[in-house]
């Protein structure tokens, strides 16, 4: 870091560390998450910062005047609930080898305490072109409405740009597809199984199964691709020897930034009603989880690019989709997103040091 002596910053990173274990040793499903917010409410009043808390979302500022452009730093500290295959508590931090072991480790309180550390350092740095916001935010984990979502609609102020902490291995990941989940019903006519009687909804499915898997839209993004669609789950079926009457998909739709949700929607509809004969309901769940990005050679890329971080685009989604529509938008953080959801998750130590150097180098630069 341009500004800030080893001492300090390894008092810095010793603090966020210390952090990290309390994190992991409290609880924090996504819907139940205020104990961690306490937390780190108790944490920031410790070291001398003012928060605003919004349920189980935690938002502290640092804004030198009304007209000064704004820059968010985010994460989240609800987590999945842990799976089978612990070889650990996993509410126990546990060093060994020199990672860290403990649910959330990862995803993403490695990135939460690395966002943190960041809004400490620029407060003590004069003068800064830019405020600095930093919300640690609930449900995550679930797209709910009390996290990102309500603060973007009832608290952030017009943002210049936003960082959303996930583990990207310290890459920036520059874009993301929105989500739209889709419930297809397809109906037939109920009948015995063993007599040639009624109409197996089952079968009415395979051709509209296998266009979901096939079907191609004809205008790709450069960095995003194109639309893709994916039958999840399959139900039908309520005994060996009665011809279903009700088939129910659930189709993942991933759409890149050059085509609305209600473009999509359309294009599956009309689909639909030509080839399904009117045997086939559909219902998107939301509409909301959009795509997000930020241009190739905006500022804050090409200073990545400049201190050796590579772009990408993420296959996963994240609090990006909820931010304010048309905000430009990063996601960065230690850790690596494939140990994410699963046994014995965990974030080395070494990569959470480099992670909060690199992050505090970038935005100082960034807002001096």
């Amino acid at each position: 870091m341009d500004s800030i002596d080893q001492r300090s910053f390894n008092n810095l990173y010793e603090e966020v560390r210390d952090l990290l274990r309390v994190l992991i040793a409290t609880p924090s499903h996504s819907t139940q998450e205020s104990t961690t917010a306490d937390v780190l409410e108790q944490w920031l009043h410790a070291r001398g910062v003012d928060t605003e808390r919004y349920g189980n979302n935690v938002v502290a500022r640092h804004v030198g005047g009304d007209d000064q452009p704004i820059i968010l730093l985010n994460s989240h500290h609800d987590t999945v609930k842990p799976g089978g295959g612990w070889t650990s508590d996993p509410y126990t931090p546990t060093l060994r080898d020199g990672r860290l072991y403990g649910l959330g480790s990862n995803d993403a309180g490695g990135a939460l305490v690395t966002m943190l550390a960041t809004f400490l350092h620029l407060r003590q740095i004069p003068d800064l072109q830019y405020g600095i916001i930093v919300a640690a935010t609930a449900e995550e984990e679930i797209s709910g409405q009390h996290g990102m979502a309500l603060l973007a609609r009832d608290v952030l102020p017009p943002l210049h740009v936003a960082l959303v902490g996930e583990p990207t291995q310290m890459q920036m990941a520059i874009a993301e597809k929105g989500l739209m989940v889709l419930d297809v019903i397809v109906h037939g006519v109920t009948g015995h199984a063993a007599r040639d009687e009624g109409t197996n909804a089952i079968a009415r499915a395979l051709p509209i199964i296998d266009w979901f898997h096939t079907y191609q839209f004809d205008r790709p993004d450069s960095v995003l691709g194109t639309v893709k669609m994916t039958v999840t789950q399959i139900n039908a079926g309520s005994q060996h020897n009665v011809v279903p009457d009700r088939c129910h998909l659930v189709v993942d739709v991933r759409i890149p930034g050059q085509y609305r949700h209600e473009d999509v929607l359309d294009v599956i509809r009309r689909h639909m009603a030509i080839n399904a004969d009117g045997h086939v309901d559909l219902q998107p769940r939301s509409m909301r989880l959009r795509s997000s990005r930020i241009d190739a050679d905006h500022p804050l890329v090409c200073l990545g690019h400049s201190m050796g971080l590579t772009s990408y685009a993420s296959p996963t989604m994240s609090d990006q989709a909820l931010l304010p529509i048309g905000v430009p938008s990063m996601k960065i953080g230690p850790g690596d997103s494939a140990r994410s959801h699963t046994p014995d998750e965990y974030i080395t130590l070494e990569e959470l040091r480099s992670g909060i150097a690199t992050l505090c180098t970038l935005l100082e630069r960034y807002c001096r």
